[in-house]
């Protein structure tokens, strides 16, 4: 999505379905009410609040761009059943009607926003700025055209998300943390906590033998579940990407020079001047500038005469293409280094232009980038080979030729992983290898079957991977016979962890009238000291769970914890607790302090939304909601 959008969902618009969206989804359930399907909806209408319906159209395409940016965050397709897992429908649905409510509002409330107040927001938008630092259009209709949007279309949804955010300040505008908050807030992430501790091994339970064959039969069949063996599926792929491709492609040293030769520019940095400039209204006052420089003042002083700061005259180190002015261009790099030029006749007023430092053009040698030229070719000539090989499978495919077939036709590797359990592990427990980095093979290999033709899977930054399921093993019952060993090993270590709860027990009652390291003496560990403990971040020698259950405790107080492994104890005293000063100026405050307010913002919104939502009744199609996404419409 757009930055120009981005930057507004900052604030409580863009985070009303994280921050806020559990609190939207009650109350549209509340307000839905129970029946599955209203009467009244259009045959295209999905859902409806006040005189605004959403399709079920518009509700699908949203939907499959939301899955889509999903998918591109996690590296890995996101399967539309996954999303609805997650409940990625209900919580779309819950934005778009509260975008819809604040909409309808607006409109009650005759709100607007001139055309002019739109445009210069976009033209003030930082992602829409060239080289120069100011707007460049070419820029802005490239980005725009990537997201998808035509400049109307982009022009409203700035104009909708602007009045919104204007709705939601007003509403939020003057909100203060109360201070209990801050102070309650600032304790929890900074208190600090010391403590001494012992931490119990399996050496401290003592030997444990290996249980009689009655014991383990029962211990075995009252845990089979923990032994079965799970579903194992066989799958062939074809892996095709651009860099597969590439690796197959040999650029000649002939064919490197000739493309160096006809891109020297490519090749080439251009000159870069430090550029500074001042400007005048008229020329009369450019030429008066140029006198008092003539006389000895500085151009750092005439800058300061007119109230402007460094950043205010300063360009940067830029090359000529880069300068917006064509006349400060030609001037800038024509002057020698620390000169200033007489005042020229700029685009925006009379201009007096100083040079600094000058790093001169650089070309880079062929035999600096020669490498770079062949992967580059190779790469270049991999993505039209990428979509021949890809057309040639998909033709295959149509004819119904399994993969096997087809990568011998193709001349494309054929991989097969022999088994592979949903967690992408073989039967000896290591994980797979042979898969696209970002393909999420394995889940869409159990949502699949035997003999059923499956949709390629898209490989982030280019390419795909073909997939068939040749075979299932079922999960199945291991006899005792088949892990008797992995049994044995089970039961030992439910042994010493019941063993070693009970020695911290011990210690625990021990150390309520006696120091730690009295009580723990007879069991041969020594107690050691841990100091600035906080929460929720683990400390070395103590694990998470550790550290978490020390801040469950007072002072002086003693309490234990499973450590990182079952077989684990860890016993402690709580030594000394400490707060630091709370300080409303620090850096850290201020920050939590806005986190806080944010907080509390998205909350009056939430709820703002909600009794627009119940002013204006909302009702759901749930056979729309569920035809446009493709599931049942059962709940």
């Amino acid at each position: 999505m757009l930055r120009g959008i981005h930057t507004v969902s900052q604030n409580w618009l863009g985070r009303i379905v994280t921050a806020a969206v559990l609190f939207l989804i009650a109350g549209s359930f509340a307000i839905w009410g129970i029946g599955d399907i209203f009467r009244g909806f259009g045959r295209s209408t999905l859902a409806k609040i006040g005189g605004t319906e959403i399709g079920i159209e518009q509700f699908r395409q949203t939907f499959n761009e939301r899955v889509q940016q999903l998918s591109r965050q996690l590296g890995r397709p996101l399967l539309p059943d996954q999303a609805r897992a997650l409940g990625l429908d209900r919580q779309l649905l819950a934005q778009m009607l509260a975008e819809a409510a604040l909409d309808e509002d607006i409109r009650s409330l005759g709100l607007g926003l001139s055309d002019a107040d739109v445009v210069k927001r976009i033209t003030g938008d930082p992602v829409f700025r060239g080289p120069s630092g100011q707007f460049d259009r070419a820029r802005f209709e490239q980005i725009i055209r990537q997201a998808g949007y035509t400049e109307g279309r982009y022009i409203a949804e700035q104009r909708r998300v602007t009045l919104r955010r204007q709705v939601g300040d007003t509403i939020t505008g003057g909100l203060r943390v109360p201070q209990a908050a801050s102070d309650v807030v600032f304790r929890f992430d900074n208190e600090e906590r010391s403590i001494d501790y012992v931490t119990l091994e399996p050496a401290q339970a003592g030997p444990v033998a290996n249980p009689p064959d009655d014991v383990l039969a029962k211990f075995y069949n009252d845990n089979k579940v923990l032994f079965r063996a799970p579903e194992y599926r066989k799958i062939a792929l074809i892996a095709v990407t651009p860099a597969d491709v590439a690796r197959s492609i040999k650029i000649s040293d002939d064919e490197a020079r000739k493309i160096y030769d006809s891109n020297t520019a490519r090749y080439t940095t251009p000159e870069r001047r430090e550029v500074q400039q001042i400007v005048y209204p008229n020329a009369d006052e450019a030429q008066a500038a140029a006198a008092k420089l003539a006389a000895g003042t500085t151009f750092a002083q005439l800058a300061a005469e007119r109230g402007l700061k460094e950043s205010d005259v300063s360009l940067g180190l830029v090359s000529k293409s880069a300068i917006v002015d064509p006349a400060v261009a030609d001037a800038a790099f024509s002057l020698k280094p620390d000169s200033v030029s007489a005042p020229i006749k700029g685009r925006f007023g009379s201009v007096l232009v100083r040079v600094g430092k000058v790093e001169p053009q650089k070309i880079r040698a062929y035999e600096e980038v020669t490498a770079d030229i062949k992967r580059d070719r190779a790469a270049e000539l991999a993505r039209a080979k990428l979509s021949e090989i890809t057309d040639k499978i998909e033709d295959e495919r149509g004819a119904g030729q399994p993969l096997a077939q087809i990568a011998e036709k193709t001349a494309t590797p054929l991989q097969t992983i022999e088994a592979v359990d949903r967690s992408g592990r073989d039967p000896d427990g290591n994980p797979v290898s042979g898969i696209p980095q970002g393909v999420d093979l394995v889940n869409a290999a159990f949502g699949s079957d035997v003999g059923v033709e499956n949709d390629a899977l898209r490989v982030p930054g280019g390419g795909n991977v073909w997939y068939e399921v040749l075979s299932v093993t079922p999960s199945r019952e291991r006899p005792l016979e088949e892990v008797k060993d992995r049994v044995i090993e089970r039961w030992r270590n439910d042994q010493i962890a019941a063993k070693l709860k009970t020695i911290a027990q011990e210690i625990t009652q021990k150390a309520q009238t006696a120091p730690l390291s009295e009580a723990a003496a007879p069991f041969g560990v020594k107690p050691q000291n841990a100091a600035g403990l906080k929460r929720g971040k683990p400390a070395p020698g103590l694990p998470a769970r550790a550290v978490d259950q020390v801040f469950r405790v007072g002072k002086g107080e003693i309490g234990d914890s499973e450590g990182d492994r079952p077989t684990q104890r860890i016993v402690f005293k709580v030594n000394d607790i400490t707060v630091p000063k709370f300080d409303p100026s620090s850096a850290e405050a201020k920050r939590m302090i806005e986190t806080l307010r944010t907080s509390y913002n998205e909350e009056l919104i939430a709820q703002y939304v909600t009794q627009i939502e119940v002013d204006l009744g909302t009702s759901v199609n749930e056979a729309a909601l569920a035809q446009a996404i493709g599931g049942s419409s059962q709940n």
